[in-house]
């Protein structure tokens, strides 16, 4: 806490927060452009950002990409938010607002949690019909090898699709697959209207990315959503349902409880 603190506290780094939200995802030279601040600078505040986990960053090439946070924030008010008056925490609920609000120009989700686990029993949970039913409520059906496909199971219905597959099986350190798709009976068994499921049918299919990074005693997980289409709904909703399953899913690894049962992140509400 002390780190996250330590980072907000300086005017440089906040600017620098706010010119993420503004543009999410970008690179060290992109972040220099017109501030007063030699590339240098910048970059120590970056690291300092990073540390705090207020900062993650993504490989893309040569270059690497910066994303806002909300894991630190949601940290704090799962802390602290209870114990004090409305007007009190009225600054660390904004920041969470804003640093979990879609990102106006880039629109990959990006969020990273440090979670007191190993590599292998985090995959376990990543891969696991049984447990990713557990904090989750959804059982992924697969033998996940590159190409296989991936079967969507939740309250009864089971999703299946020809390009419902997975991407990357890297055990122990990279998963991807694509989303599902929205058909009528998950929609009836999740409560999305039909409306709201024809216009995400209707929407391009994206994909979720997990990385996994030992740090110490903990593995540092880094989720990425992104092949969203731009115009439409999907993204807002899964960046507003993926911090709720990581939580649950950190909570049932470091505990053996998960949350009451997150939900997929593209629920209505």
């Amino acid at each position: 806490m002390d780190e996250i603190f330590k980072a907000l506290a300086d005017p440089s780094r906040r600017r620098l927060l706010d010119r993420l939200r503004a543009h999410n995802g970008q690179s060290l030279r992109e972040l220099c452009a017109g501030l007063d601040m030699a590339r240098q600078s910048v970059s120590k505040h970056l690291a300092l950002l990073e540390a705090a986990e207020l900062v993650t960053t993504v490989r893309q090439g040569r270059e690497k990409l910066h994303y806002l946070n909300a894991a630190p924030i949601n940290a704090i008010a799962d802390r602290w938010i209870s114990q004090f008056d409305r007007g009190r925490a009225a600054a660390l609920a904004d920041l969470k607002r804003a640093l979990e609000q879609p990102p106006m120009d880039n629109n990959a989700f990006v969020y990273t949690t440090y979670i007191n686990t190993t590599p292998e029993r985090l995959w376990q949970a990543l891969t696991d019909p049984a447990f990713t039913e557990r904090y989750w409520g959804v059982r992924l059906e697969t033998d996940w090898a590159e190409g296989s496909p991936v079967v969507w199971a939740e309250r009864g219905a089971r999703t299946a699709d020809p390009e419902q597959v997975v991407l990357v099986h890297e055990p122990y350190r990279r998963l991807s697959y694509t989303w599902h798709t929205f058909t009528p009976q998950w929609a009836r068994t999740v409560g999305v209207g039909e409306e709201l499921r024809a216009e995400l049918a209707g929407e391009r299919r994206s994909k979720v990315t997990f990385e996994l990074v030992p740090h110490g005693n903990q593995v540092k997980l880094t989720v990425t959503h992104d092949d969203f289409d731009p115009a439409g709904a999907l993204r807002s909703m899964c960046s507003q349902g993926w911090p709720a399953i990581l939580s649950s899913l950190k909570t049932l690894l470091e505990t053996g409880e998960a949350l009451p049962t997150a939900g997929q992140p593209v629920q209505e509400g």
